[in-house]
C-alpha cells in the first residue's frame, strides 16, 4: 500500500533544498510529523522514534522534533506514509500543491511545510520563498519595534527636558525669594544702626547740656546744682528706660522673631562675609523645642498615645545634611520596622539612636527622632544620646502629625529633611516645604 505519494520521477522527488530548513517551515513540519504519528503503527515507525510511539502530540514534538526532522529527511518511506496522513487530513492542499497552484490565501509556511513533506515539482521554491517571506515578516517586525522604541525615547527625552526646565524656574523663583529676604533684613539692620547713632547723639547732647550747666556763674552754684542734679537724674532715666527697652527687646522675642532670626543664621552660614558684618550671636531656641510634645523621662503612662506605624542613595543624604542649619526629622519606628523589625521596640530605639548620636557628630547637622507613643504601665525611661533630640507623641496625637507640626515650625527656605517611607507623611511635608527620604536610604547611611 505503500507509493510515492508525491508523483513519480522528475516531478520534485529529484529536487534538492541547498539551504537549511527556514526554523517557521521547520516547526510546521515538525507539528504535521507529530500529528500523523499517532496513526502509525510501531513497526511502521522507523528504529529511532519508535521510543516516542506513547507520547501526546505536544510532548512528541517538544522532546522529539529533531529526531522526527532528521527521519523525515533520510528515510523516504517514513516520508511517504506522513505524507498519506497529510494527504487524509488535508487534502484540498495536498491537491492544489499536486497541481502546482497552491491557494493563495493559505499561510505560506502551512503551504511550505506540507510541499516539504508531499514533495511536488517546485517544492524547494516554496520551501524558499516561505523562509524569505518569514525573514521579511521578521525584518518588517523588528523595524516597526524599533521605531516605536525610538518614538518612546523621544517621549521620555521630551519629558525629561520639561522637568529640568521646570526645576530650573523653580530654583530660580527661591533664589530670588531668599535674595529678596536677604535685602530687607539688610535694610532693617541698617535702620536699627541709624536709631542706636541717634540715640547716641541725643545722650551727647544731653552730657554737653549738663556740662554747660556745671560751668554756670559760681553765684548761681545753687540753682546749678540742683539743674545739674536734674539732668543727671534724666540721664538716669534714659539710661535705665533704654536698658529696659533692650531687656523687654530681648525677653519679648515671639517664636515668630525666633523663627526669622533662625532664617537669617541659615543666611549667615551661605554668606560668611555677611556674618561678620553683621557680628549676630547664635541662636539658643530651635523651632523643635516649640512643639507640644512629650520628651522621654517626663510622662505620665497617659500621656503616651496607643499607635506605632510599620517601611536609595547615602550620598543624596549626606548632600542634603551638608547644607547650612539642616534639620534631620527621623520617622523613628518606621526606619526601625524597616531596617529590624525583629527586635523588641526598646532595642530598636537604643540603636537608632546611637547610629543617629554618631551621624549627628559626623554632620553637624541637627537631629530629631520621633516615636509613636503607646499605652504604656510606666513612662519610657530613656537618655537622649548626644546630638539627638528625642520627642513622643502625645495622647490623639500621632507621630505623622507630630512631624508635620515639627516641618511647619521651620522657617521656609530652612533645609528639612524627614527619612520615612509613610507615604502620606512624604507627601505631606513634601508640601510644606521639606525634602523626603526613604527609611532605606537612612539605614543606608547609617551602616
Amino acid at each position: 500500500m505503500v507509493e510515492n505519494s508525491g508523483g513519480g520521477p522528475g516531478d520534485g522527488a529529484a529536487e534538492v533544498l541547498d539551504r537549511p530548513l527556514p526554523d517557521g517551515v521547520r516547526k510546521r513540519v515538525v507539528q504535521i510529523v507529530s500529528d500523523g504519528f499517532g496513526g502509525l503503527t510501531v513497526a511502521e515507525l522507523p528504529a529511532q522514534l519508535r521510543q516516542y510511539a506513547r507520547f501526546a502530540p505536544n510532548r512528541r514534538a517538544k522532546f522529539a522534533g529533531n529526531a522526527m526532522a532528521a527521519a523525515l529527511e533520510t528515510d523516504p518511506l517514513f516520508r511517504q506514509r506522513i505524507g498519506e496522513k497529510l494527504r487524509e487530513a488535508q487534502p484540498e492542499l495536498a491537491a492544489a500543491l499536486d497541481s502546482g497552484s497552491p491557494p493563495p490565501a493559505a499561510d505560506p509556511l502551512d503551504v511550505a511545510a506540507a510541499a516539504y513533506v508531499l514533495r511536488p515539482t517546485g517544492w524547494v521554491k516554496l520551501v524558499t520563498a516561505a523562509g524569505e517571506e518569514a525573514l521579511r515578516a521578521d525584518a518588517e517586525r523588528a523595524d516597526e519595534e524599533s521605531r516605536a522604541e525610538l518614538e518612546r525615547l523621544r517621549e521620555e527625552l521630551t519629558q525629561a527636558r520639561d522637568a529640568t526646565r521646570a526645576e530650573t524656574e523653580r530654583l530660580r523663583t527661591e533664589l530670588d525669594a531668599a535674595k529678596r529676604e536677604a535685602e530687607s533684613l539688610h535694610r532693617k539692620l541698617r535702620a536699627a544702626h541709624s536709631d542706636v547713632k541717634r540715640g547716641e547723639a541725643a545722650l551727647r547732647k544731653l552730657r554737653a547740656e549738663t556740662d554747660a550747666g556745671r560751668a554756670e556763674s559760681q553765684t548761681q552754684v545753687s540753682a546749678a546744682e540742683s539743674e545739674s542734679r536734674r539732668l543727671k537724674a534724666r540721664l538716669g532715666e534714659a539710661e535705665a528706660a533704654l536698658e529696659a527697652t533692650r531687656k523687654a527687646a530681648r525677653e519679648g522675642r515671639s517664636v515668630e522673631d525666633m523663627r526669622v532670626r533662625l532664617l537669617l543664621d541659615t543666611v549667615l552660614d551661605a554668606a560668611q562675609g555677611l556674618r561678620r558684618e553683621l557680628a549676630l550671636p547664635p541662636v539658643s531656641v530651635r523651632p523643635a523645642e516649640t512643639v507640644d510634645a512629650v520628651e522621654p523621662g517626663r510622662m505620665t503612662p497617659k500621656d503616651i498615645a496607643a499607635r506605632a506605624l510599620s517601611e536609595n542613595d547615602p550620598a543624596i543624604l549626606d548632600q542634603l545634611l551638608a547644607l547650612p542649619q539642616a534639620h534631620l526629622v527621623v520617622d523613628g519606628y518606621n526606619v526601625t520596622k524597616t531596617g529590624y523589625p525583629q527586635m523588641p521596640l526598646e532595642k530598636q530605639r537604643l540603636r537608632l539612636l546611637g547610629q543617629l548620636s554618631q551621624l549627628a557628630a559626623q554632620t553637624g547637622a541637627e537631629v530629631t527622632c520621633v516615636f509613636d507613643g503607646a499605652e504604656l504601665v510606666a513612662p519610657v525611661l530613656l537618655a537622649p544620646p548626644r546630638g539627638v533630640r528625642v520627642l513622643f507623641s502625645k495622647p490623639g496625637v500621632t507621630a505623622d502629625e507630630l512631624i508635620r507640626q515639627l516641618v511647619r515650625a521651620e522657617p521656609p527656605g530652612r533645609p528639612v529633611i524627614v527619612a520615612s517611607t509613610d507615604r502620606e507623611v512624604a507627601d505631606g511635608i513634601a508640601k510644606a516645604g521639606a525634602r523626603p527620604v526613604a527609611s532605606a536610604v537612612l539605614l543606608k547611611r547609617l551602616s
